[in-house]
């Protein structure tokens, strides 16, 4: 059975509605595009940087991205986009075997092809290509960036297979042949889960997701189903990875309606209005989450699921707190989206190191250090 699955169905990024979006606000960031060689697995790592351009002084995060079955670096565009606007870098990392060359060859054989992507050995694989990208980015001799990440707010996200990946990234571990395998990189400090697919042929999801540690997000929505043959999964499995995570700091927020693919940078999925919408908020609802989680500040949650309380599925009392409509789980504040001074102090100190700036800290000072003419730009 496979490790993990990301059955988002991205076909190949193409020009739309969100693509111009992120042109116009292409003054928030650089994008620089890496091809590394992992050459101790043989293998290409294809990677794009988003970097900042305007924010205040000081460290930068970084969110590591895991892009769905036949995506690319290319993709996911608005939440890179609204991350920089905000101070945040990340680095999407394109995994070769389950990415845009699926979409190529006969068609036929695109159910086989699927089906590859998802074994053991390239779910591993993908976790193996964040380890190495983030390694790459931490090096001196692949550019100036590493002096200015904030090690302390290294995040990582995902969608579909993706989810899975940031999952196995994080904590998540699985029994093949009597033992444990675990992927853990104890450098990463929160998780964004987006959409995530079961972990197919694993029968204890409590035993597999009972490692994670660090505060993880999950977004979804109530039409959020996968529809590949032999991997349909229904809305329901995203809540349930949700649930089967011990740690307490955890967060579960639902759309209503739409779709598995909505999440991607295709523009209609999902329907045409609400589309765009919950690309927004999705990309509200991360700021307000990395700001919670580093920072304890809870404010701009509380004002979201008010923004957005439209879009939002109605709350169920066995895995949910209601917060203004919003489907929200923020367990480790029993029960309160205002947990006291004292509570977010306990919380926080194990993943805390001094101080974290609010997230917009960060990226002008940064910029102004780095030799840009040393990289492949794209303005």
């Amino acid at each position: 059975m496979a490790l993990a699955c990301a059955v988002a169905m991205a076909l190949p990024e193409a020009a739309n509605a969100q693509n111009a979006q992120v042109q116009q606000e292409h003054a928030a960031f650089r994008a620089v595009d890496f091809d590394w060689v992992d050459a101790s697995r043989g293998r290409e790592v294809p990677a794009r940087l988003y970097w900042p351009t305007e924010a205040s002084p000081g460290r930068v995060p970084l969110i590591i991205f895991s892009h769905g079955m036949g995506g690319s670096r290319n993709g996911y565009t608005y939440l890179a986009a609204r991350w920089a606007a905000h101070g945040i870098a990340s680095l999407h990392v394109q995994h070769i075997g389950s990415d845009t060359s699926l979409w190529r060859g006969n068609p036929f054989e695109l159910v086989g092809r699927l089906q590859a992507a998802t074994r053991d050995d390239e779910a591993a694989a993908r976790v193996g290509d964040l380890r190495f990208a983030l390694d790459q980015m931490l090096l001196f001799a692949t550019g100036p960036y590493a002096r200015f990440i904030d090690m302390r707010r290294i995040v990582v996200a995902g969608h579909s297979y993706g989810a899975n990946t940031a999952l196995l990234t994080v904590g998540a571990r699985v029994v093949r042949d009597g033992r444990w395998l675990d992927f853990r990189d104890r450098r990463i400090k929160a998780a964004i889960v987006i959409s995530a697919p079961p972990f197919y042929g694993e029968k204890d999801l409590s035993s597999v997701l009972a490692n994670i540690a660090v505060p993880t997000l999950h977004v979804t929505a109530t039409q959020d189903v996968i529809k590949i043959p032999g991997f349909y999964s229904a809305a329901r499995d995203r809540v349930a990875i949700f649930e089967a995570i011990g740690n307490r700091r955890k967060l579960l927020v639902m759309f209503r309606g739409g779709s598995h693919s909505m999440f991607t940078d295709r523009a209609l999925t999902g329907g045409p209005g609400l589309n765009p919408k919950v690309k927004e908020a999705t990309g509200d609802l991360t700021l307000a989450f990395l700001d919670y989680a580093f920072a304890g500040d809870s404010k701009g949650l509380a004002q979201w699921s008010v923004d957005w309380q439209d879009i939002l599925a109605a709350p169920t009392a066995r895995n949910s707190i209601p917060i203004s409509g919003a489907v929200v789980r923020p367990d480790w504040q029993d029960n309160s989206m205002r947990a006291s001074s004292a509570e977010k102090s306990r919380i926080l100190t194990s993943e805390r190191q001094g101080s974290y700036p609010p997230l917009g800290a960060g990226a002008r000072q940064a910029t102004a250090d780095i030799d840009w003419s040393a990289s492949v730009l794209h303005r």
